[in-house]
């Protein structure tokens, strides 16, 4: 059975420390997306979490990148950070029709971060995926939630999810739970480099994650994960999405770029 693809990079691309370290000197402020675009296969957005963009800023980055890189972007606070999800619709249709469809073959995953307060409630969660499209035009589109409360750590909610067909984030962090169960035809992973060391991670670690992500991409679920739903998914080759984020972010290039050696 044929694998999934394994894309790793980083969140964004303007970071003052990377200049000099991941950036070569003297490398000019608006080619950065140009440079960081070679060195990685996908970008996870930040920004677009906290504003909205011009469909021209959305065309601009598609043009800067090569023709088989892939922007995934952190949906609107707006539409995650609100009492009652099931009211999201006006937000979640805005963050949609900004023009990111302007990306287009290089439109990844979006990603649906909610806060660490924010708890499991079946009929709410549930009514807010139902406002996820499965397509923008004739694009179809994927969706990632990342939760950050204990009360997701359920087998309801990963039955949820696996019926919406959207990944559930398996993310790497001393204080959130680490949902491992695999939800959706393609998986999203969230890695923090914590280690001042010049390549985020120690080589086995990251010998450690290129397997695990492997695995993922062949269809399996990692037995070194720890599951919360005894339900397993169907075994089928699944793209695979892989970011180092935060922790030691200095070092979050480097990290990306030695696990793509190891894929």
């Amino acid at each position: 059975m044929a694998a999934g693809a394994v894309r790793a990079g980083i969140g964004g691309w303007t970071f003052e420390p990377w200049r000099g370290v991941f950036f070569p000197e003297g490398t000019p402020q608006a080619r950065e997306l140009d440079y960081a675009s070679r060195q990685m296969t996908a970008i996870e957005v930040n920004g677009t979490y906290y504003s909205s963009q011009k469909p021209a800023t959305f065309a601009k980055w598609a043009a800067a990148t090569p023709d088989d890189f892939v922007f995934t972007l952190k949906a609107s606070r707006f539409c995650t950070n609100r009492k009652v999800l099931a009211d999201a619709g006006e937000s979640v249709a805005k963050f949609l029709g900004q023009g990111i469809s302007e990306l287009g073959s290089k439109l990844g995953p979006i990603l649906w971060q909610f806060m660490p307060t924010k708890k499991f409630d079946p009929d709410d969660f549930g009514a807010f995926l139902k406002l996820l499209p499965d397509k923008l035009g004739d694009r179809p589109l994927r969706h990632a939630v990342e939760v950050r409360h204990e009360s997701f750590c359920t087998p309801a909610f990963i039955a949820l999810c696996r019926a919406a067909n959207v990944a559930v984030v398996f993310a790497e962090h001393e204080k959130y739970p680490k949902i491992a169960d695999v939800t959706a035809d393609f998986v999203y992973a969230r890695l923090q480099t914590s280690r001042d060391i010049e390549t985020g991670y120690e080589a086995a670690e990251l010998d450690h994650w290129a397997k695990i992500a492997k695995s993922w991409a062949e269809g399996h679920q990692p037995r070194e994960l720890d599951l919360i739903s005894p339900e397993q998914p169907a075994h089928t080759p699944r793209d695979v999405f892989v970011f180092m984020i935060s922790g030691e972010k200095v070092r979050n290039p480097a990290a990306a770029m030695e696990f793509l050696k190891r894929i």
